[in-house]
């Protein structure tokens, strides 16, 4: 009898990981957008919702690592299913919620399972892509998180109107243990015997890897080894100052709407989608543009930095002018344009762990950047209520501007963007 085979099985395989943030994006932002209904019927505020969100990306920063270490050891399939069931249990308990302090612990257990969703994208794409086509393979799955972000403002608005806020966490949590069904199905192993995949396909995936000499064992670090490489420090940190730009979006976004221009619950499901297509496109563009420049002879060095730089250049002057728009459609599509930059150079930054090290070392380093990046979103979501005190939001776009040029600095830090060497062990 037989064995099928998939033809391009790699790109099922990243679309299920994309589909997979997609609902961790809808599950994170229906908080955010259902907020001002939510505050009012509890009698919440401001602080209480930096303070929930502060317990969510702290919980964000311990999984980071956590599930960084549960891909390399358990491996994708089950680092995944793990995963996605904690964060669909623990978005599915926040319609008992009643307090603060319900909020804030079932929003630790969110940030958990939706933490291991980034480090286990990272290392799917280093097992099934080659290197040529990692940036573009990071780019969908980044676009699954501007999808979701797209999709949960409107969805969730709906919802909401005609369910209630309780109703609306029920049904998104079943949305997880959907994804479950195929992905036990598809991921069975990793391409090098997986019983589905065409021998062309894992030819061509296995030898546009980064192989090690055979003569020479593999390198493969641990956590504080890879501490002691400046490429690692590079990864960390580029995290550390980029992510607070995205989640200053993502977390308060609809706050900003709700403040600086009177939107209910509606309005801001009519709104808050918009810049994420930007966002959509950015992803896309960025992991695109990198392999058109390597097909085109360019170093996986220069490709990668040129996209990440103009990125940059993007967003910087995009949040300045932001800081002044005075329409709410001038803000979300200034806004548009700064996630589409950061979006181009978050699908390279994040490619970088699988540029340096082996795959059994990329969780780790994937994970430990996540953790960094966490912290310093915690440092910037407790920021927020006293940088817009009064319904200036003037401050908070500044802080994203000044955090941009840090951004590029970390990224040149690494040196070459190349393999790094096993050092010498005599």
């Amino acid at each position: 009898m037989s064995q099928k085979t998939v033809k391009n099985l790699r790109w099922l395989v990243i679309t299920l990981v994309g589909i997979a943030t997609v609902i961790n994006y809808i599950d994170r932002t229906a908080l955010s957008v259902m907020w001002p209904g939510i505050a009012e019927e509890l009698g919440m505020g401001k602080q209480d919702y930096a303070n929930i969100i502060t317990v969510f990306m702290i919980s964000y920063a311990i999984g980071q690592s956590l599930f960084g270490k549960i891909f390399d050891a358990l491996g994708t399939r089950i680092g995944f299913l793990l995963s996605i069931v904690v964060w669909s249990v623990s978005i599915a308990l926040h319609a008992v919620a009643s307090s603060v302090m319900s909020f804030s612990i079932f929003r630790f257990f969110l940030g958990l399972g939706e933490a291991g969703n980034w480090p286990g994208a990272t290392k799917a794409n280093a097992e099934w892509f080659p290197v040529r086509e990692r940036a573009l393979a990071q780019g969908i799955f980044g676009a699954g998180a501007s999808m979701g972000s797209i999709i949960a403002p409107p969805l969730i608005a709906f919802m909401y109107a005609f369910l209630g806020w309780k109703a609306t966490f029920l049904i998104i949590g079943g949305l997880g243990f959907l994804w479950i069904i195929p992905w036990l199905i598809i991921y069975k192993s990793s391409p090098d015997s997986h019983p589905w995949i065409t021998p062309e396909e894992r030819e061509y995936i296995l030898s546009g890897q980064k192989v090690t000499d055979t003569t020479e064992q593999e390198y493969v670090p641990g956590w504080l080894e890879l501490l002691k490489h400046r490429q690692s420090w590079s990864v960390i940190s580029a995290r550390f100052f980029i992510d607070p730009i995205w989640w200053l979006f993502v977390a308060w976004l609809p706050l900003y709407l709700n403040e600086k221009f009177g939107f209910d619950v509606k309005q801001i499901g009519i709104f808050a989608w918009v810049p994420y297509v930007g966002a959509a496109i950015g992803a896309l563009f960025g992991g695109w543009l990198v392999g058109h420049l390597i097909k085109r002879n360019w170093s996986v060095n220069k490709a990668r930095k040129s996209v990440i730089s103009l990125g940059c250049v993007i967003m910087l002057p995009a949040l300045i002018l932001t800081s002044m728009a005075n329409t709410p459609l001038l803000a979300v599509l200034l806004i548009a344009v700064i996630l589409f930059g950061f979006q181009a150079a978050i699908s390279n930054i994040q490619t970088m762990p699988s540029d340096f090290f082996s795959g059994k070392s990329v969780g780790s380093l994937a994970g430990m950047s996540g953790t960094s990046a966490v912290l310093s979103v915690i440092i910037s979501i407790q920021l927020v209520p006293m940088l817009t005190a009064g319904g200036n939001y003037g401050p908070f776009f500044v802080l994203g501007a000044a955090l941009v040029p840090l951004v590029l600095a970390s990224v040149f830090l690494a040196g070459r963007i190349e393999p790094v060497a096993k050092p010498d062990s005599k």
